[in-house]
């Protein structure tokens, strides 16, 4: 099974409750529940009541996610406040149903009503409980080819994250990578600009280097080769640290973190400091680089950019802003 990416990372709990809430969101990120746009606590409690209604308390509980396990919203309250480092007030019970299990039950996963089916929403009585479909699947969670039975059990099914994108695939963005494969990304300046650097700028100057990141604004781990990073000893991933794009050229063993900048995020000194001391591991030579659509952007983020990095200028795509003083001094010679 691949590697689990931190959804939540700014959270303080201890650190196997934090792994556990992230591998719930994997799950549910995986059957299909859109998490883009979600703030940080959106996402711990969402994965939280799904936790408490599914019976799982640790990483090992997997196999034991139970569908006869039935909770009133006040008894999730209970299990989150027992067991989760939680003090949610009980006067709270309607937000479980509102917002931390909305969308889980929307998709199904979960089971409204599931003692009465006739129950009315506001029902203090009603009780949530695992979709039986679902939870074959649940028990099976870090077996090899759990992904590809999530697949498969998805084929023939529509998401929730399908179902409330509707029509919006038709002003999606295509990005072809080197191997072939194309990805749709959100439209958007912030997504041109990162097909202009998988597209453009990476075949110039990346010595064949294989896209191991990127992001997209619907989906934060839109493509991730997590086993070739953790082989490259790069840090733990974390979205709130990662640059827009990370590449390899194995040719000449370079990483490239690639900030694709249209309103904020350009290599600063602080920014370099930061991704200097999370790569200190790292086997591969780092490469910072970072991407802007025009010079117009360009100017208005050129006070900030950090010295031993480049610059690359998508209408200019031939040409690199390198900013050093003395590594290429020298004369350019006529050809």
């Amino acid at each position: 099974m691949s590697e689990v990416p931190e959804y939540i990372y700014k959270s303080d709990k201890p650190i196997q409750l934090k792994s556990l809430i992230n591998e719930a969101l994997y799950i549910l990120d995986k059957f299909g529940i859109p998490l883009s746009g979600l703030s940080q606590r959106r996402m711990e409690r969402m994965a939280m009541a799904f936790l408490a209604v599914a019976n799982v308390k640790q990483n090992t509980d997997w196999a034991k996610a139970d569908y006869s396990h039935a909770l009133r919203t006040r008894d999730i309250i209970r299990y989150c406040n027992n067991h989760f480092h939680e003090n949610i007030s009980e006067s709270s019970y309607d937000d479980i149903r509102r917002k931390d299990l909305k969308l889980i039950v929307l998709a199904k996963i979960i089971n409204a009503s599931s003692a009465n089916p006739n129950a009315a929403r506001n029902d203090g009585t009603r009780k949530f409980a695992l979709n039986p479909e679902y939870t074959a699947l649940i028990k099976k969670f870090e077996s090899d080819k759990w992904e590809q039975e999530v697949e498969e059990f998805l084929s023939s099914r529509e998401t929730l994250e399908e179902q409330l994108s509707d029509k919006r695939d038709l002003n999606l963005i295509p990005v072809i990578f080197s191997s072939g494969k194309t990805f749709d990304f959100s439209p958007g300046k912030h997504n041109e600009l990162q097909k202009l650097i998988i597209e453009e700028f990476l075949p110039r100057y990346g010595y064949g280097a294989e896209i191991l990141y990127v992001g997209d604004t619907a989906n934060k781990f839109l493509h991730l080769e997590a086993e070739i990073l953790k082989r490259l000893k790069f840090f733990e991933i974390s979205h709130g640290e990662l640059p827009d794009i990370i590449a390899y050229s194995l040719e000449r063993n370079w990483l490239y973190l690639i900030e694709a900048v249209h309103t904020s995020g350009a290599i600063s000194p602080v920014r370099l400091l930061e991704l200097k001391k999370l790569t200190e591991q790292c086997e591969a030579n780092i490469i910072f680089v970072t991407a802007f659509l025009d010079r117009t952007t360009f100017r208005q983020f050129s006070p900030d950019i950090a010295w031993e990095t480049e610059v690359w200028i998508a209408d200019a795509p031939d040409h690199i802003i390198h900013f050093n003083g003395d590594k290429f001094m020298g004369p350019y010679l006529e050809k």
